[in-house]
């Protein structure tokens, strides 16, 4: 149930994060509405998952699938482009949280 509620804190962060670039500094209402709800949901979602999975485990998988999805998002709905480096930089997080998740003792396997 733990992982549950983190990939639901993740899916809610990374909308709320996306939403704000289309709020435009918080001008227009509804994707500034989306960015309140999502992060503090988000945020909710976390505190619950800290209950029973260590608390830099738990981020380190929350701010790393985070910021691989925001990246895809900006790609997809952006039309940005990451340079190598960027996702150079980007395996290497996925592998962190692969490396933390399969081998580290204070993952809850």
């Amino acid at each position: 149930m733990s992982y549950l509620l983190l990939a639901l804190a993740i899916v809610a962060e990374v909308v709320a994060t996306s939403s704000l670039k289309a709020s435009a500094g918080f001008t227009r209402w509804l994707p500034s509405l989306v960015v309140i709800v999502g992060y503090g949901f988000s945020f909710y979602a976390l505190s619950l998952v800290l209950k029973s999975l260590p608390v830099g485990i738990t981020y380190a998988i929350w701010a790393g699938l985070g910021i691989v999805l925001v990246t895809l998002i900006g790609i997809v709905f952006y039309g940005e482009k990451p340079d190598l480096p960027a996702y150079l930089g980007m395996g290497l997080i996925i592998a962190g949280v692969v490396v933390i998740q399969v081998f580290s003792r204070l993952s809850s396997h």
